[in-house]
């Protein structure tokens, strides 16, 4: 028995004002999506409208697809990119007594600069006739965009003709479309917000690349405020998983109702944070006439309305090559918004003039993060492994919790492609860092050549102190120094505490001082238990500086600030106090003093250490052994 699957996808509206679209969507689903009082008197939609459509494809699946119908009227065109931006199918509508209209090629535009790959055309108000004729004046618009081949339904609402087959079509184009991927990475795009009595605050929108659960902690961006989802709907029916493709429903009581709009996002922590300024690849539709003025080249400098979403922003343009942007052309550019939103790699957009009267260009999302250096990247939203590289290679190095956070892959995806990469000699994986293997083998050689040239101007030296090495290789991040060192002392380094060195390194005095170490050993060793003091042994600067390397290396040990005593002097008074106690049962601090002809000043701070060590433990005034 075949297993019957459910799909979940939303399809949109789109054409010229009074051709239908609302009515069409009422004969489909029985729902009238014109909500609002003004809608209803002036009979025009005005802002988005909200129906669900169930069908069954000829397979036996299920689909469950959320309609949202967007407004046709040119003051409306920014709700209606709102409601288009995270669509599988474009339910395409166009009057069989008016045909192409100025809005009618709006909207295509607008469906083509956001990527929408899947159509169905309605010609509505058939019963009027001129079917034949507005069949091929729609395929002769279409022709060269990807909706070229789109199925054309001819329907009539007021006598009920196609309204079955436009179904079935929509059905089949539906059958064929590739569900929304769950890449970990939920964000929900907010159009409605409102309150309702004894349950609070509660958000609507379009649920794209990861599910949302009840229960579960969001964060409301760009606001930063963080809540816990209380309940979940789809069309009325309660969840308690909300997937990709859903029409979503969200009930968020601990936020409210003034503190949310129409273009902010649900998410989750850990996807990183809102940008505003982002590296696009914009491009100019082919398609302008020479009269319309939104067919006029894009300046660099320009100031425009970034529409994203169900936001927009006014924002500013750079481009890479100065100059302009003319039709039919497609230039990487940076983009400064007024306010951040939160865009991933891929994200698809439209830019409408700064009085929001025509849509004069759109594009991809290249970078949301974007700065100069990126500018220089022309970078490959749709391939992991060259978005990984790039991404990498800006850098050099790049954490591997946070690459690629903000994208359409899932965190199993990019792992697999670094493992990829990696085996394949294009980057270098050490801990927490992806580095670029150029930039790493130039890192390294720096590091290796500052320690060999530390090792032979200070042989003293145990190795290069860690705190040093990081700003002479200009390190700013510590984890790149922590990947760093790791990878060196797996092969011919060792890490002596706060220092790194060569494995084969010796620390050795230099020949001009060693007549110095050879004159504090004699002076140590004349009464190796009772040594003179350190200030007589420290006597000038070179002293010190003798004195310190060999406590350094373990051969001069500091008992207390003024007693030093050579490590076999130290280890030859432990045992001889070891064996004191061991025959007398315990011992005074003068008892042991007289027995090792030491003095009150070395033995008291000495026996404190066989204390600290474990060895003696103090019982009075006497010290016994553990």
């Amino acid at each position: 028995m075949q297993e019957v699957n459910t799909r979940h996808l939303i399809i949109a509206t789109a054409g010229h004002v009074d051709h239908g679209k609302s009515a069409l969507v009422k004969a489909l689903t029985g729902t009238d999506p014109d909500r609002l009082p003004e809608e209803k008197k002036r009979q025009i939609t005005i802002d988005l409208g909200f129906a669900e459509l169930n069908l069954e494809a000829t397979n036996g699946d299920k689909i469950h697809a959320g309609i949202i119908d967007v407004p046709g009227h040119e003051d409306f065109v920014r709700n209606m990119i709102a409601g288009v931006g995270s669509i599988d199918l474009a339910l395409f509508v166009v009057a069989a007594d008016d045909g192409w209209m100025p809005q009618t090629e709006e909207h295509l535009q607008i469906l083509n600069y956001l990527g929408v790959q899947h159509a169905v055309v309605a010609l509505t108000k058939s019963d009027l006739g001129q079917i034949d004729m507005m069949t091929k004046q729609i395929r002769r618009q279409l022709g060269g965009t990807r909706f070229a081949d789109s199925p054309i339904v001819p329907t009539s609402v007021r006598t009920g003709a196609g309204i079955e087959d436009l179904a079935n079509t929509l059905a089949a184009q539906l059958a064929t479309v590739e569900p929304q991927r769950d890449v970990g990475k939920p964000r929900l795009f907010v159009d409605r917000a409102f309150t309702l009595r004894g349950i609070g605050t509660v958000v609507t929108g379009t649920l794209t690349g990861g599910a949302l659960r009840r229960g579960q902690q969001i964060i409301l961006f760009p606001t930063n405020l963080e809540a816990r989802i209380r309940t979940i709907q789809s069309h009325g029916q309660e969840l308690e998983i909300a997937q990709p493709g859903m029409r979503t429903a969200i009930n968020l009581p601990d936020i409210p109702v003034d503190q949310i709009k129409r273009g902010d996002v649900v998410t989750i922590r850990g996807l990183g944070t809102p940008g505003s300024t982002l590296v696009v690849l914009l491009e100019k539709s082919s398609r302008f006439d020479r009269e319309n003025a939104a067919a006029r080249p894009l300046k660099n400098g320009s100031s425009m309305c970034f529409h994203h979403g169900t936001s927009r922003a006014a924002a500013r343009i750079a481009l890479r090559e100065n100059g302009c942007l003319q039709a039919r052309q497609r230039q990487i550019a940076q983009l400064k918004l007024a306010s951040p939103i939160f865009a991933f790699i891929g994200d698809r957009f439209v830019i409408r003039d700064s009085s929001e009267q025509r849509t004069i260009a759109g594009g991809v999302v290249l970078d949301p993060d974007g700065d100069k250096e990126s500018l220089g990247s022309c970078l490959s939203p749709d391939t992991i492994d060259s978005l990984l590289c790039a991404t990498i290679g800006r850098h050099g190095f790049a954490h591997r919790e946070n690459l690629l956070s903000k994208s359409r892959f899932s965190a199993d995806e990019i792992s697999e492609a670094l493992t990829r990469l990696q085996r394949d000699g294009e980057i270098i994986l050490h801990q927490h860092i992806a580095a670029d293997c150029e930039f790493w083998r130039k890192l390294r050689a720096q590091a290796i050549d500052l320690i060999d040239r530390t090792h032979k101007r200070n042989p003293e030296c145990g190795g290069v102190d860690l705190n040093e090495l990081r700003p002479a290789l200009r390190i700013q991040q510590p984890k790149i120094l922590e990947a760093l060192v790791a990878d060196l002392c797996g092969g011919d380094f060792v890490r002596k505490g706060s220092a790194i060195a060569r494995t084969s390194h010796q620390p050795t005095l230099p020949a001009h001082v060693q007549p110095t170490e050879k004159k504090i050993r004699e002076a140590l060793s004349k009464k190796p238990f009772d040594p003179p003091s350190r200030k007589a042994i420290e006597s000038d600067p070179q002293a010190r500086q003798v004195a310190r390397f060999l406590i350094e290396n373990g051969e001069l040990m500091e008992i207390a600030p003024d007693v030093l005593l050579l490590r076999e002097n130290f280890e030859r008074m432990k045992s001889r106090v070891t064996a004191f106690i061991s025959t007398t049962g315990s011992a005074t601090v003068s008892e042991l003093r007289e027995a090792l002809g030491s003095s009150r000043r070395v033995m008291v701070p000495l026996l404190e250490r066989l204390d600290r060590e474990g060895i003696t433990r103090r019982v009075g005034d006497r010290r016994r052994l553990r």
